[in-house]
């Protein structure tokens, strides 16, 4: 059966589940479990989702949270791609390190919130990796506890379900979690629906009703305005941007053009070929090259983001449902 498109649109709630491939750890020391959760905690930032449990076990991973703006896709590809590069520098290795394609389940944040968090922070007892949950120290039950105040979960809004008074919710919550040790597995929260969503029928109904109404945002923006901005923004001059020439400053802005004129106008890579005179297979190339990049450069992908954000100020927007 083909995998249908993940969806996407502002405070999307998902369970990420992300597997070694072909079963292989993902953390094999301290250090790594580390390395990860400083990642994780750069794309919180950088990206600005909300994260409400996490459990990273030697072979995969579970991620409870809900995104803002950008896509869950963009935040998985960045901070997959991170990982496995310091992975296999570290130990030398090449190649894939993660399973495929992550599990994406969007569910129904009302319904289901507590229920998955107690569920990701008790895969160590279920796994036997440890007996005594509050001896694991790489899931995020820790900071409901209050033993660790690292900013990288949003524990407030779900302490109030337990009470008004930190230390009575903090108590609650550690009950809670206790009481689902007699549950084990929990099958019921990977039967999704359509392949993709954890929740009752008129939960579907009220996503599907919002395919018009929200979702990935394009923008009404000229090609020529794209390249004015960046042209300001990186110091290459507009001659040199729209030049036939092979000359590399000039390569390089056309690249950037294309990336922003892709993602935020919706442009075709044929029409942006067109627009400068290219090839589609090179402006592709071009695009790819500065997604690469701004995964490698943290100034390039600050400069990205300022683009972004300039390109489409007042600028009017349509919501779209989209693949994430």
């Amino acid at each position: 059966m083909a995998r249908k498109p993940r969806v996407h649109f502002p405070n999307a709630f998902y369970h990420v589940i992300a597997r070694g491939n072909q079963r292989q750890d993902l953390f094999l020391d301290r250090k790594d479990y580390q390395a990860y959760l400083s990642y994780l905690s750069q794309s919180k930032v950088r990206y600005q989702f909300h994260l409400y449990a996490y459990a990273l076990m030697r072979n995969h991973v579970h991620l409870l949270l809900e995104v803002s703006e950008t896509p869950l896709s963009r935040v998985m590809q960045v901070l997959q791609f991170r990982y496995t590069r310091y992975f296999n520098r570290r130990y030398g290795k090449v190649g894939h390190l993660f399973q495929g394609r992550y599990k994406a389940i969007l569910c129904d944040r009302d319904a289901y919130l507590l229920e998955l968090i107690r569920y990701i922070h008790l895969n160590p007892v279920r796994s036997r990796a440890v007996k005594d949950l509050e001896r694991y120290r790489w899931t995020s039950h820790v900071n409901y506890l209050g033993s660790v105040r690292d900013g990288l979960i949003d524990e407030g809004f779900v302490l109030t379900q337990f009470g008004r008074s930190k230390g009575i919710a903090q108590r609650r919550y550690r009950e809670f979690v206790l009481d689902g040790l007699s549950l084990g597995h929990q099958r019921r929260f990977y039967e999704v629906k359509d392949q993709r969503f954890l929740g009752e029928d008129d939960f579907i109904e009220r996503l599907e009703s919002r395919r018009v109404a929200e979702g990935p945002v394009r923008f009404d923006i000229p090609m020529e305005d794209i390249v004015e901005e960046v042209s300001r923004q990186t110091g290459v001059g507009q001659d040199r941007i729209y030049s036939l020439s092979r000359d590399r400053r000039g390569s390089y802005g056309r690249g950037v053009v294309a990336y922003l004129a892709r993602k935020l106008g919706g442009y075709l890579v044929k029409d942006i070929g067109r627009f400068f005179g290219r090839e589609p297979m090179t402006i592709s190339e071009a695009i790819i090259r500065v997604e690469h990049r701004i995964h490698e450069d943290v100034e390039l992908a600050k400069r990205i983001d300022l683009l972004e954000k300039n390109l489409t100020k007042r600028r009017k927007k349509k919501y779209l449902i989209s693949v994430a």
